[in-house]
């Protein structure tokens, strides 16, 4: 366990026990019912605060306190936050845009650049985010990224596209991110709860840590044989630049909820921006092969029959809505060019691809029995003032934006349970009567307090122009 968080343990285990009893009675009717279609739209790399801060009854900036602190390294305090860096320069360089000397506090980005242009990335991976996070005291986001005080800046989305949603539907500003790091070992805890197995990996890919658990060297695998940062499958599509199997993730057997659908005949689909073209050798430059997590597993290998059924490009998922071949539970992953990804997507882009989604669902005949769940997948490198609950080596992480939009869910309510991303999982198995995959989602809380199913089915909002700072 890592120091200084035995406090944060305590609570988190007290709080999961309390929270896995308050799912109402196996003997109860059952909470979900009136759901018959569950759709997840997986987006890329912000923090709650630096997006929700500022939104209204949410836990946001103004309960910060002292977490806005930070340190350097050696746990001397930032007299003013370093100059962001852009990243995407090569070299990497400070950024003219934003003022160097800004004062160590989060700071409003769109007061430089807005939404509707793009800023650096920010680095996001799983030894450097530990080290961020500090025992709790989230004190070393700046120390630790390669984007320097980047790291602090928020933008407001209260107002933009899925703001709008929000503000319409049910917000959870208690959700986190299920592990420490990137985007690929976060899809991977989305479908399997788990984390993905190389015990053979190349040597000079595996970290190295010192007696006290300090990163020496990084890398994509753990000593002990986990995949912990970006690396692709030995399937198609990966990046072509690769041509030697042995450097490719061999393929996982642990189960996935495609799996545990598929047992139960369930049907299930993951559709992706661009994956028509990335499996026929044409991949978008901005499709991330490292966010197709089913595509790592045995049982959707090159040429098998799970592949063909169940993975499938994102305008397939647009026809399904017009054509009633929606499956029960669909993930929607899009491209990278509408993913609000940092560094080369802008926010504004994808957070007005994602309402346009919510438009096309709610046109269409599945919206009366149908649950969206819009969340992140990481926090992208930047800070949010909410220590993460302590449960194993893996995470859970840093808060990310949850937004449940439904006919069934409470109006204009920000819900304050504690979740994680195997929550997704927790609400899919309860609804369909499923075995849990893992100890993190058997024990997490499902969504059930983010809907009212005692309330008229409400029919789709039709939102206004998004106000853009």
């Amino acid at each position: 366990m890592r120091p200084g968080r035995l406090w944060f343990a305590a609570v988190s285990l007290a709080t999961l026990l309390v929270l896995a009893g308050s799912t109402p009675a196996a003997g109860a009717a059952r909470p979900f019912d009136a759901i018959n279609h569950i759709i997840v739209i997986y987006q890329e790399n912000w923090s709650f605060d630096s997006l929700y801060g500022h939104f209204p009854g949410a836990n946001g900036l103004a309960n910060a306190g002292m977490a806005v602190r930070q340190v350097d390294k050696n746990g001397q305090p930032y007299q003013t936050l370093p100059q962001p860096i852009d990243t995407t320069q090569k070299p990497p360089a400070p950024d003219p845009r934003f003022p160097a000397n800004l004062p160590v506090l989060p700071f409003d980005a769109a007061q430089y650049v807005p939404p509707d242009q793009k800023t650096g990335d920010l680095v996001h991976r799983f030894y450097q985010h530990q080290y961020q996070i500090d025992g709790g005291k989230m004190d070393k986001f700046v120390a630790w990224s390669d984007a320097a005080g980047l790291a602090m800046s928020y933008y407001d989305a209260t107002n933009l596209p899925e703001g709008q949603l929000a503000q319409q539907y049910t917000l959870a500003d208690n959700f986190f991110h299920a592990a420490f790091g990137g985007s690929f070992l976060n899809h991977q805890w989305l479908i399997c709860a788990c984390t993905p197995v190389w015990t053979d990996a190349p040597p000079d890919i595996v970290a190295q840590l010192d007696a006290n658990g300090m990163m020496v060297k990084d890398g994509q695998v753990t000593p002990d044989g986990f995949v912990v940062n970006t690396s692709f499958t030995v399937n198609t599509p990966h990046p072509a630049t690769i041509t030697d199997p042995t450097r490719l993730v061999p393929n996982q057997t642990q189960p996935t909820i495609g799996d545990r659908l598929s047992d139960k005949g369930i049907s299930w689909a993951w559709y992706s921006g661009g994956w028509n073209d990335a499996v026929a050798g044409h991949p978008d430059p901005l499709f991330q092969f490292h966010h197709q997590p089913f595509a790592y597993f045995a049982n959707y290998a090159d040429g098998t029959p799970g592949r063909a059924a169940h993975l499938k490009d994102e305008q397939d998922f647009l026809a399904a809505l017009q054509n009633g071949t929606l499956p029960a539970v669909s993930f929607v992953k899009p491209l990278g060019p509408d993913n609000e990804h940092p560094g080369y997507a802008t926010l504004l882009a994808g957070q007005q691809h994602v309402a346009d989604l919510v438009r096309a669902i709610q046109a269409s005949r599945y919206w009366p029995d149908t649950a969206i769940i819009i969340t992140y997948d990481e926090f992208g490198g930047r800070w949010d003032h909410v220590a993460p609950p302590v449960v194993d080596r893996w995470g859970p992480a840093e808060r990310v934006p949850a937004i449940i939009v439904s006919p069934f869910a409470r109006r204009g309510f920000v819900d304050h349970t504690l979740y994680d991303t195997t929550s997704i999982l927790k609400t899919i198995e309860l609804r369909w009567n499923l075995p849990p995959l893992g100890s993190r989602d058997a024990a997490a809380h499902d969504l059930f307090a983010a809907f009212d199913f005692s309330q008229a089915a409400a029919p789709g909002v039709q939102l206004p122009a998004p106000q853009v700072p």
